[in-house]
């Protein structure tokens, strides 16, 4: 294993990657800022990018503004087309043969659309048609990178893997999220300790994951780290 560090662009041309979106915004859907980044290093790198998402309801919708849950529905795909101006397609239609990556931004839509591990923690599921999609990228060893929460879901569905969400320690204003490095733990996945502009790389497994808003920070050291998440997903995909 090896920490990773932002460093120079490396063109990948003929890299194909599919993002996978959970909506739009930090408390129901995708972190927008993260899948901008993701998108944003991806084109840097000269990768092209294919947006999906489940295209079902989400858990809930909830007022940005206040925090607090509206009395609405809203569906995951069509959110999710907020972020892909458009041009994206629901998950049952992507084929995992077609691809050389798969990354998957964070958001509490990674723990309330793609998982319920906002409800049940440790114990949570993975939505069928993305776990289906990750098993097939992981089976034929390509590489997965997964950002925020989003490790969450790597911890579930591949035994032994190691995935970081930033820092273990519980508490502190810096990492408010950091309890969830016990649940990885919990789920038989490692959790390794970083920092926000770091990327953790699991070559066993070719996953690669970064803490991203799991950390109260600039908003540039989370782009930062997103990038070296997003370059080394691209080398382990060469």
């Amino acid at each position: 294993m090896y920490i990773a560090r932002l460093s120079s662009s490396v063109r990948t041309m003929s890299t194909k990657v599919a993002v996978v979106l959970s909506g739009c915004g930090v408390y129901d859907g995708t972190e927008v800022h993260e899948s901008s980044a993701v998108l944003t290093h991806l084109s840097r790198h000269g990768a092209q990018a294919a947006c999906f998402a489940p295209d079902k309801d989400q858990m809930h919708v909830v007022d940005h503004t206040a925090g607090t849950e509206m009395s609405e529905t809203r569906n995951v795909l069509k959110e999710s087309a907020r972020i892909a101006r458009g041009k994206i397609s629901a998950l049952t239609e992507l084929p995992a043969e077609d691809f050389d990556a798969l990354i998957v931004p964070g958001g509490f839509g990674a723990a309330k659309n793609l998982s319920t591990f906002a409800t049940q923690g440790a114990d949570m599921t993975v939505d069928p048609t993305l776990s289906e999609k990750i098993k097939a990228f992981h089976a034929a060893g390509k590489p997965i990178g997964l950002c925020c929460i989003a490790p969450v879901i790597a911890a579930k569905l591949i035994p032994g893997v190691e995935v970081t969400i930033g820092s273990d320690v519980e508490g502190t204003e810096t990492w408010p999220y950091a309890g969830t490095a016990g649940a990885i733990t919990a789920m038989g996945a490692k959790h390794v300790v970083t920092d926000v502009s770091q990327a953790h790389v699991d070559k066993n497994n070719k996953v690669v994951t970064t803490a991203a808003f799991m950390c109260e920070t600039d908003i540039h050291k989370i782009h930062d780290g997103v990038g070296v998440m997003v370059s080394e997903v691209l080398k382990l995909a060469k």
